[in-house]
């Protein structure tokens, strides 16, 4: 294929390129057209790679609104813009970038009345977009089958749209649940299509698949701005879904500078949509690519690195690369096999208190698990300590909606008089919101014994709700006195009767993590196992959810230790990190393994590794407490097969000395 030269060479740039950049960076910002492939490995400086690659191209007058930068937050794009800007000395105005939905809408925006849509169409948002298919579900719904809510039903929804997969694929590999009603399903999911044109409404999803579909069904519209983007610009590539690579390759395919950069190493989002193929078969798709690796890391130490590259050797499925450290030599990784998670806890918090005795900031330590259930026992630690934390991967433990929901069952177990907690729990029966709850408790708080009274409301209860209630009625008598009336029930069984007795169906049908909230409540069923009161129970617990408590605030000097998923981590980086929770079937989970989808967690690993600059441990319990005792557990398969040279294992005595 011939190639044209589409920019000059200036012997007069102002940026020093050599100087500035490695001779791997340098290469790319320097390539001249055609496709191209950047295999950015962690810590590389990827991000100053494309904004040089920007400042280079406007230098040799390459007119900004030519290029188009594509990232998956609108704030990196302009600081890339803004970074562009500093280095040439000059305004790049006119310079697309964004986000794939923000791009997408300005150009819908001008083209809309090509796909059916009025101009001026609003955008519904999440919240928007959940409550258009609650109004849709009632006016399909059937008797006797139950149908997600909402909130479930936009997740079904958008991962059908961004994979372009059937909505009988996504149910089926991700809410199996609800196989059953797969097809009334689908009678929503139409409906709800049909409603958002008749509104002139889009929604995120739409701004991709509408885009799409305006290039695809135009050929006037694809031309015009194949022709205007002369360079194409993804940053993370290897998150993209099938829709935005296919969007890609649609806006590249005639002037063919297209630059991806991304690494295949850390690719963890498919259950987002990702698509790991689309940087995979890159370079099948663009037989002309050229491909270029960066694997100079400014982040970790070279005993860091070691490990990372030793681990991800083990996936077959990627592009082999291995990453080499510029600074000095530091302290070998930690391997620290514990007894159980309360002394993994301890061992953390107190390694955290040695550290910071010896100056090393709290905001430069991270705590990063597979599953957010796993910082249950450390959050308990820390905030017993006094360490004051921060998590990144959602609400604390104990501020969770579903973990307050189990508590306020057990609450009126205790306390009959707890208003805000018969409130709660009568609200989550279908039919009986705020009014009907709190004129159920006015009746209740006349009677001396307001456990016994609600027994007696049936009468009071709307009728659409009131097979629910008797099945809520039912749950409270055997809470109470147990399935054969031998008294209350001990704190573990009664939070496993609440969740599989009605309370696990409430979740399907409302959240589309469902499963990792269930995790979390069978991981307070581990814990309560260790108690025999109930009521002893709920007072600790209730201690750890009341805000204000010593770990809830920042350090007097505004430090605080961070606690994170690897998923919500990845970008970021500590001076020391732990990794916690390392054991198979947790990290790998369970389901990856049942799935066929190691290589990803395996991915996922190296991802945790890598945020570490200074020091890294991997901690792992050796045995857990269950309905059956004491279980021993298997360490992860990603430190089993880890070479000896590559980390030091360490015993660890309750002393929490180090041997």
């Amino acid at each position: 294929m011939k190639k044209y030269r589409l920019h000059r060479e200036s012997a007069d740039l102002r940026i020093d390129y050599k100087k500035e950049l490695n001779p791997e960076q340098h290469a790319v910002v320097f390539h001249q057209n055609g496709p191209v492939l950047v295999l950015a490995g962690a810590g590389t400086g990827k991000t100053r790679t494309v904004t040089y690659r920007v400042a280079r191209l406007i230098e040799t007058d390459v007119r900004p609104e030519s290029i188009l930068l594509l990232t998956f937050t609108n704030k990196a794009a302009k600081e890339m813009m803004r970074r562009a800007e500093f280095l040439i000395g000059r305004n790049i105005q006119g310079l697309r970038g964004g986000t794939f939905h923000h791009v997408g809408n300005m150009i819908l925006r001008r083209h809309c009345l090509l796909i059916g849509y009025k101009q001026g169409f609003s955008i519904l948002d999440r919240e928007d977009a959940k409550e258009l298919f609650d109004i849709c579900a009632p006016e399909r719904k059937q008797k006797d089958t139950i149908i997600p809510k909402g909130t479930v039903l936009c997740e079904m929804h958008s991962l059908m749209m961004n994979s372009e997969r059937s909505i009988e694929e996504i149910v089926h590999q991700r809410f199996p649940h609800f196989t059953d009603v797969t097809d009334e399903i689908q009678r929503i999911i139409s409906l709800y299509e049909s409603k958002k044109i008749a509104l002139n409404l889009m929604d995120f999803d739409d701004l991709l698949s509408n885009w799409k579909k305006l290039l695809l069904e135009h050929e006037q519209i694809r031309e015009h701005y194949a022709s205007k983007f002369l360079h194409i610009l993804v940053d993370e590539y290897q998150d993209t879904n099938r829709l935005q690579a296919d969007i890609v390759d649609l806006l590249a395919y005639r002037n063919r500078n297209l630059m991806v950069v991304g690494d295949d190493a850390q690719s963890i989002y498919s259950f987002r949509g990702a698509d790991f193929e689309n940087i995979l078969k890159f370079p099948e798709r663009y037989p002309d690519a050229t491909t270029y690796t960066l694997t100079v890391n400014y982040r970790s130490t070279p005993e860091i690195l070691t490990l990372a590259n030793r681990s991800i050797v083990n996936n077959i499925r990627q592009f082999q690369k291995e990453l080499h450290s510029i600074k000095s030599p530091g302290s070998i990784p930690y391997i620290v096999p514990l007894r159980d998670v309360f002394q993994q806890a301890d061992f953390v918090a107190q390694r955290i208190l040695e550290m910071n005795a010896e100056e090393l900031p709290l905001n430069e330590v991270a705590v990063l698990y597979r599953s957010h259930y796993q910082s249950m026992e450390l959050q308990m630690e820390l905030q017993r300590r006094g360490i004051p934390f921060e998590v990144r991967s959602g609400l604390k433990f104990f501020e969770l909606a579903h973990i307050k929901d189990i508590l306020s069952f057990l609450r009126v177990l205790v306390n009959s008089y707890d208003e805000l907690s018969w409130k709660r729990i009568m609200k989550l029966i279908p039919g009986i919101g705020n009014i009907t709850a709190a004129k159920l408790w006015d009746m209740m708080n006349r009677s001396e014994f307001p456990f016994d009274t609600v027994f007696d409301l049936g009468r009071f209860v709307p009728r659409k709700a009131l097979d629910a209630f008797h099945l809520f009625l039912h749950l409270l008598k055997t809470l109470r006195e147990g399935e054969y009336g031998h008294g209350i029930l001990p704190p573990a069984t009664a939070i496993e009767h609440i969740l599989r007795t009605g309370y696990e169906d409430y979740l399907y049908r409302h959240y589309p993590n469902a499963q990792e909230r269930i995790e979390d409540i069978e991981q307070m069923t581990r814990f309560a196992l260790q108690y025999t009161s109930l009521e002893l129970f709920v007072s600790e617990l209730s201690l750890q959810s009341v805000s204000g408590g010593e770990g809830d605030e920042e350090g007097a000097d505004g430090e605080c230790v961070i606690l994170s998923t690897v998923h919500q981590a990845k970008g970021l980086e500590w001076k020391a990190v732990f990794v916690i929770g390392l054991i198979d079937g947790r990290f790998p989970s369970a389901k990856s393994l049942r799935t066929d989808d190691e290589e990803e967690e395996r991915r996922l690993f190296y991802v945790a590794v890598t945020r570490a600059k200074e020091e890294l441990s991997l901690c792992y319990p050796l045995a857990s407490e269950d309905w059956y005792g004491l279980g021993f557990l298997r360490p992860s398969r990603f430190i089993k097969e880890l070479p000896d040279a590559v980390y030091e294992e360490v015993v660890v005595e309750d002393s929490n000395e180090i041997y």
